[in-house]
């Protein structure tokens, strides 16, 4: 489990510290965002920025300036993802240490991405089915550029991200907690999501991993993380990216919008966009009702490890009940082979 976030007032008191070490001491400070890290916008004379204050206990330094190496090689291709903005003495972060507390944190800059969040822009665009068709092939392309590239890309020495395999998922100790262990969970939905938890990870530990169906991926494609505007569309927050299979990815953003009317419409889109740069075969889309449980099970598991936080709170109860529901479906249908 990861530690408690410290209150916005330290994650902005290292926030203004840092501007000083990207020689942005006159800029302005605002907090837009705070799950996994705390996230403010920058702006000055030189142009926008997003500052992030990563969580502490979250990731090592290590796993940190191994997901700025791969942003990096992304940004360097063109591929619509943020490019980090180096400090003064050229490293990808810096370290602050806020007064009166004796941890440091984790800091880094990145260019500010045009556009709107995709879950707002699709209230906008609600029953405009060419707008959605336009922009969920859109994503599928994206995520097909970057699992693609990730395919043919080697790692710099010392690279280490979260594995989101069969252990990350749903072994012992997932990367996001012990979603069977929720304490707001009764009786019947602790023992279904025990038994899920086994089936799932027997399902994915046979699984292949070759580099046509697992390899570096995002990890949370979430409708928040997706920004789109009449230009395109573009990825941020590569904060859980890791090692995973392509499935995930592309289920994380329909899972987010599983219960619109347009949902089938969309994954459809999604698809077709990815197989427009890059090849899927229909064999590997057996698998799309145990991943989009796999899904669910993560994000019980986020809610589990990040009760501090009013988004967990706010969507335990959805959340739960969402993942019991599809485990109860998925425990049920007829299959022949683990996956």
């Amino acid at each position: 489990m990861t530690s408690p976030s410290p209150p916005h007032a330290i994650f902005e008191s290292a926030a203004r510290a840092a501007l000083r070490e990207y020689a942005l001491e006159a800029a302005d400070l605002a907090l837009i965002a705070h799950r996994e890290n705390a996230v403010f916008r920058v702006t000055s004379p030189r142009g926008t920025y997003a500052l992030r204050v990563h969580r502490p206990g979250y990731h090592d330094e290590v796993a940190l300036v191994s997901e700025l190496a791969w942003m990096q090689a992304l940004a360097s291709l063109g591929l619509d993802v943020p490019a980090i903005v180096p400090a003064r003495t050229g490293d990808l972060r810096v370290r602050i240490t806020p007064p009166g507390t004796a941890t440091a944190l984790v800091i880094d800059l990145v260019e500010w991405m045009p556009g709107e969040p995709l879950r707002t822009a699709l209230e906008r665009h609600a029953g405009d089915t060419a707008w959605q068709r336009r922009t969920w092939h859109a994503l599928g392309a994206l995520v097909a550029d970057i699992h693609e590239h990730a395919a043919g890309w080697q790692p710099p020495p010392g690279f280490t991200r979260p594995a989101w395999d069969a252990d990350g998922l749903a072994g012992p100790d997932p990367v996001w907690g012990r979603f069977w262990e929720l304490p707001s969970l009764d009786r019947e939905q602790r023992v279904l999501l025990v038994r899920a938890r086994e089936h799932v990870h027997r399902a994915l530990a046979a699984l292949p991993k070759t580099a046509d169906v697992y390899g570096l991926i995002h990890a949370d494609v979430l409708p928040e993380n997706v920004l789109v505007d009449d230009t395109g569309v573009r990825l941020i927050d590569f904060d859980d990216s890791g090692w995973g299979w392509h499935l995930f990815e592309l289920v994380t953003p329909l899972h987010a919008v599983r219960h619109e009317p347009w949902h089938d419409a969309a994954l459809d889109a999604l698809l077709d966009g990815y197989r427009s740069r890059r090849r899927l075969e229909d064999a590997t889309l057996e698998r799309l009702s145990l991943f989009f449980l796999v899904r669910a099970l993560t994000d019980v598991g986020w809610v589990h490890t990040r009760a501090e936080t009013e988004a967990a709170r706010r969507s335990a109860s959805d959340t739960v009940a969402c993942a019991c529901e599809l485990a109860e479906a998925w425990l049920r249908a007829p299959r022949t082979a683990p996956a």
